[in-house]
């Protein structure tokens, strides 16, 4: 027998098809729930990396030519931090319920485990195949300084 705070008393008594239909109607719920988070996260990483600084631009003889204002935040180094932030948040969470869930007990290793495996891929796998993905060929921004490699 289970016996999990997770599970609901009484679940046994009724008919696969209710439990069926209110599981994914729970589960539909869960999912509106993340999207909405998810878009609010994605505000504020738009808010935060288009701030813009201006910059003073000098000639060789150290003379003011004119300003010009550029983006205060690299925009691939900017996404890809708070993206990362961003979907490690789960595994944090799994590890905070977890350590609350056996504060008496001898701590688990799924918390730690899923933060460090997620660390691992995101810094990685994902910054890998993002700078794997640039390139001069598909770089087409008219700012780009053609001079560096």
């Amino acid at each position: 027998m289970c016996i999990e705070s997770v599970l609901i008393p009484g679940t046994a008594l009724l008919s696969k098809g209710f439990l069926t239909v209110m599981y994914g109607l729970a589960l539909i719920y869960l999912f509106l729930g993340v999207a909405i988070i998810s878009e609010l996260f994605m505000g504020g990483i738009e808010k935060i990396t288009s701030q813009t600084v201006t910059v003073e631009i000098k000639d060789q003889n150290d003379q003011l030519i004119g300003t010009r204002k550029v983006l205060y935040w690299n925009a691939t180094v900017a996404n890809l931090t708070l993206m990362a932030l961003g979907s490690s948040a789960p595994e944090i969470l799994l590890a905070l319920l977890e350590t609350s869930m056996k504060l008496d007990a001898c701590p688990g290793q799924l918390g730690p485990a899923t933060i460090v495996g997620s660390a691992a891929f995101n810094l990685l796998v994902i910054s890998g195949l993002s700078i794997y993905a640039v390139s001069a060929e598909n770089d087409t921004d008219a700012e780009r300084d053609t001079t560096v490699p």
